[in-house]
């Protein structure tokens, strides 16, 4: 073999093997916390604030406003090799696609999705804290900028934040479609933006050792519950995301970083500085816009969607619900017979249901209108606007909430019953789709059946709004 072919030959073979290290990464965290971990492994003396400054620099999370308040990428660090390079560029770079395809978010072990961009720039920030439980720029860089982009450009009030969307697959997920128009700040960035603040406060008042980025990231994003659930769940985890997020911030502290974070990026842009009504005016849109960023990503419990639990399609043509409904029931699924731990055992599960209802009961979908698992979230059913097969005779006036098990003789986890108690009740009477004097009942109250279990029904009967009617 001449020269020249022994030339070709090598150049291949190096394209073939950096084309086979950026396919063996998904767009799962775990394979992202996977090549955090290869950067580590190379340099294992690197403090974690080097890491995150080569993976943005990778990413191209530079600009001027980034600058303001973290090193520039660009100076004195080493360089990636190129397939891990350009895989954190398209991992971590956000955009969304004229086709709603949202580009720079990760499928979490638990089923929600985030944007990784605010997640790493406010750990970063929160490394580089020069005072315990101060980490300077943490809200602008996680949140606060997108807030701000959101509530100027829609002062209105409508279609503001959202939606949240689903994956081509759950195992290699590949592409991220937003299931609607997509907003300035979508769900996947909020997600970010919450983990962001919330990882950036926990990293920047540990006095301690610093941990690798790896292990951060590993700790609170695959974290396996053990059989009692979330009940006894460590506290810094991605489930308890918006728990630790409404512990964390007041909504006018956010409206004022939003506000900040506007200024900045004016007086960045070379625009004077603004003046005293514009900025009050600012301020009053900031503080009422976020009354609906409170109620859909605070007050609401974190939803899964269908499509993220793989169902089926509807059979037939839905019966919208004249809104708002008047009754809540609660049910229990008996069978599954154990709550569900996991994102894939509850979504197996919510797929054995909805086969059963539709195939078994020839019903035209799952008849609940959401469902409780005991990983820490709620999973959508037929939804706030689908008329449900949950109650005979009474569908068309309230939601039905079952919660995944059999609770004849032991209650639900108390995290997934205050979901529901006080969670999903505040969202539903909050947006208008359930009267703020709702009665609550329990399955049994309207139809002869044990559901939802003796000992759960004793505990519902200690719920606000609960009561009873005749029985059918």
């Amino acid at each position: 073999m001449d020269n020249r072919w022994w030339k070709l030959s090598l150049a291949v073979l190096v394209l073939l093997a950096s084309t086979y290290a950026e396919a063996s990464f998904s767009h799962h965290m775990k394979d992202f916390i996977k090549a955090v971990k290869q950067i580590e492994d190379e340099d294992p003396g690197s403090d974690p604030a080097a890491v995150l400054k080569m993976v943005r620099r990778a990413a191209g999370l530079n600009d001027a406003f980034i600058q303001y308040f973290l090193p520039n990428a660009e100076a004195s660090v080493s360089e990636l090799p190129a397939n891990l390079s350009e895989y954190f560029r398209k991992a971590v770079h956000h955009r969304v696609l004229e086709d709603a395809k949202e580009e720079g978010v990760a499928l979490t072990p638990d089923g929600t999705t985030v944007a990784l961009g605010p997640v790493l720039l406010g750990i970063e920030a929160g490394f580089l804290s020069k005072s315990k439980g101060r980490a300077r720029g943490l809200y602008q860089l996680t949140l606060a900028r997108d807030l701000g982009l959101s509530l100027r450009h829609d002062p209105s009030g409508a279609n503001r934040f959202g939606p949240d969307g689903c994956w081509d697959n759950l195992t290699s997920p590949q592409v991220f479609t937003l299931s609607d128009r997509p907003t300035f700040l979508t769900t996947a960035q909020v997600n970010g933006g919450m983990d962001g603040i919330i990882l950036g406060m926990e990293v920047s008042t540990n006095s301690g050792e610093l941990p690798k980025l790896s292990s951060l990231l590993s700790e609170y994003y695959g974290h396996q519950l053990d059989s009692r659930g979330m009940d006894t769940a460590p506290r810094l985890i991605s489930r308890r995301r918006r728990e630790n997020f409404r512990a964390l911030l007041l909504p006018p502290l956010l409206a004022k970083q939003a506000v900040k974070s506007v200024e900045l990026q004016q007086r960045l842009a070379g625009h004077p500085k603004m003046e005293v009504k514009a900025k009050r005016q600012l301020t009053a849109v900031m503080k009422e816009g976020l009354k609906d960023f409170v109620h859909m990503y605070m007050d609401c419990p974190p939803f899964l969607p269908r499509c993220m639990w793989g169902a089926e399609p509807y059979r037939g043509t839905p019966t919208n619900l004249s809104l708002p409904l008047s009754h809540l029931f609660i049910h229990h699924t008996h069978t599954p017979g154990e709550p569900c731990l996991t994102f894939e055992q509850c979504s197996a599960d919510m797929r054995s249901m909805q086969r059963f209802h539709q195939e078994d009961r020839g019903w035209d979908d799952i008849g609940y209108s959401f469902v409780a698992g005991a990983d820490g979230y709620i999973y959508e059913g037929r939804g706030w606007h689908w008329q449900g097969a949950h109650t005979y005779g009474q569908n068309s006036r309230g939601y039905g909430v079952s919660f995944i098990g059999d609770y004849q003789t032991r209650l639900p986890s108390q995290h997934s019953m205050g979901l529901v108690r006080d969670q999903l009740v505040s969202c539903a009477v909050g947006g208008g789709r359930l009267v703020s004097s709702y009665i609550l009942q329990g399955h049994r109250d309207v139809v002869s059946t044990t559901c939802p279990g003796d000992a759960f029904y004793e505990e519902i009967k200690g719920w606000e709004h609960f009561g009873e009617v005749r029985k059918r």
